[in-house]
């Protein structure tokens, strides 16, 4: 008995200790929808949970990629929070299709609410036009709590897929539905213009040479045998009586 009860405590050390070391990797920061169709407009909420027992969560701050500028940025009122949107000169100009763009929405900062202890908060924003020829955008984000503690979520995705110690939030880029379809259609049309093999007549020839080849040997037959009951007839008559 002695030696069950010290196996399950172990076990139950063991077990508490796995789950204390998995939590804090699955309570980050991260944004909802994880993907978006480039070239569009997108609406994602940043889901921030509260990973603190004895703290609350009272300011989230996200940083916009400044590489790949958002010319429209808009969010949507959180019930008791204050949020304040920094727009910034970029360090280059970009160009798009609404012209040259100099300043950019550089950071949104949402404060003076409390997410308690197993609690989490969405905080939407609207944005576009997401770039294309990008497979990806990087929001670091910092997460304060209410004992001063501030943690940044802003570790880039890892290039061998496994998750960094603090990642930051990432939305995934795909190519416009339009631009798929287009390229399915690019796809069939060449194969559609193809030249079609030749059909082969070869059997056709066949088919028709044994079935000639077949009546002229039935009409033979048919002449030796009429021949042969002519002949026979013949010779019955020419036997004497």
């Amino acid at each position: 008995m002695s030696l069950m009860r010290r196996a399950a405590t172990v076990l139950a050390a063991s077990t508490a200790l796995a789950l204390g070391l998995a939590l804090p990797a699955l309570a980050h920061v991260t944004i909802n929808p994880g993907t978006a169709e480039q070239g569009g407009f997108s609406k994602v909420a940043f889901r921030v949970p509260n990973e603190r027992d004895d703290a609350k969560t009272v300011k989230v701050e996200v940083s916009f990629p400044a590489d790949h500028p958002l010319a429209f940025v808009s969010v949507k009122p959180v019930p008791g929070w204050d949020v304040k949107v920094t727009e910034g000169k970029l360090p280059k100009p970009v160009t798009t299709e609404y012209g040259e763009l100099t300043e950019a929405v550089t950071k949104v900062v949402w404060s003076g609410g409390e997410i308690g202890k197993g609690q989490f908060q969405e905080f939407e924003v609207s944005m576009g036009k997401l770039p294309t020829g990008v497979d990806q955008l990087v929001f670091p984000t910092k997460q304060t709590y209410s004992g001063g503690e501030v943690v940044d979520w802003d570790d880039a995705p890892k290039t061998d897929g496994t998750e960094a110690e603090r990642p930051a939030p990432v939305l995934k880029l795909t190519p416009a539905a339009g631009e798929a379809a287009a390229t399915t259609a690019t796809t069939a049309t060449t194969a559609a213009s193809a030249p079609a093999a030749a059909p082969s007549v070869a059997p056709a020839a066949s088919a028709a040479a044994s079935d000639g080849t077949a009546r002229l040997l039935g009409g033979a037959g048919l002449a030796v045998g009429v021949i042969g009951i002519v002949v026979a007839v013949l010779a019955l008559r020419r036997r004497p009586a």
